[in-house]
């Protein structure tokens, strides 16, 4: 059992983002029933799901971590839609290499997506751009400094990826040849209410789990967050990015 694990289970989807949101950016594509989607980093699952259900969409979705994948799976079954959503536990440089370009690529959150210590904005989506067809669209979210942060907690939270601020992440886009079509940035009662499910997720489970092995490690994942997300407020929030890969 991990944080996460637990975390992501009480999510809708596992970022700062509400499906709806997600759905209305989808929404803005010329995407048809059976047109080749990739779901990047897909957590529980909801977002794939979403995505066949509503856009009728074939979706191929990866996640590294085996706790969580298990997840998705039975969300995916639940739905009925194993036949429409394929997943893979692994590495999305290792689809995107195996694979023909994709109509859609979603990647929310991820890390490295492209490949080892490829981590500045544009690189990573220059690094997607690559895996798009022609008139293709990447749905980009990730975190985004809605204020300069301190030096330590820049460090801190850049240990994986280099991150900025909404504008940045945007000219990040058209530097790497996308088209960008929309932009939106979440509020502090989204980013708050994000942190605080996770929070109280996990003080459920270890209430309920004090003696569990995995109870000091995940209390002090817990710990770590929300110091994390105290120290930030009003300075993290979350961006999401359509982007069009022109023809």
């Amino acid at each position: 059992m991990s944080f996460h694990r637990i975390a992501y289970e009480a999510l809708e989807v596992c970022n700062a983002v509400d499906l709806d949101t997600i759905e209305v950016a989808i929404a803005l594509t010329d995407l048809t029933p059976g047109a080749r989607a990739l779901d990047i980093g897909c957590g529980n699952g909801s977002v794939s799901i979403r995505l066949a259900q509503r856009f009728g969409l074939s979706v191929e979705a990866v996640e590294i971590d085996s706790a969580i994948i298990d997840l998705a799976r039975d969300r995916v079954a639940s739905a009925g839609l194993d036949g429409r959503v394929l997943l893979r536990e692994g590495t999305s440089p290792e689809v995107l290499t195996a694979s023909p370009p994709f109509d859609l690529i979603v990647a929310l959150g991820v890390i490295e997506p492209t490949g080892p210590g490829i981590r500045a904005p544009q690189a990573m989506l220059e690094g997607l751009r690559a895996h798009l067809s022609p008139g293709g669209w990447l749905l980009w979210g990730d975190m985004a400094w809605v204020d300069e942060p301190p030096g330590p907690l820049r460090q801190l939270v850049e240990l994986n990826n280099l991150y900025t601020d909404h504008d940045g992440w945007q000219a990040a886009a058209e530097a790497a040849g996308f088209e960008v079509v929309s932009a939106a940035l979440s509020t502090q009662d989204r980013w708050d209410r994000y942190g605080d499910t996770m929070q109280s997720a996990v003080a459920s489970w270890l209430d309920a789990n004090p003696t569990h092995p995995d109870a000091p490690a995940i209390a002090g994942r817990a710990h770590q967050l929300k110091l994390m997300f105290d120290f930030g407020r009003g300075v993290m929030g979350f961006g999401l990015y359509l982007l069009r890969n022109p023809v």
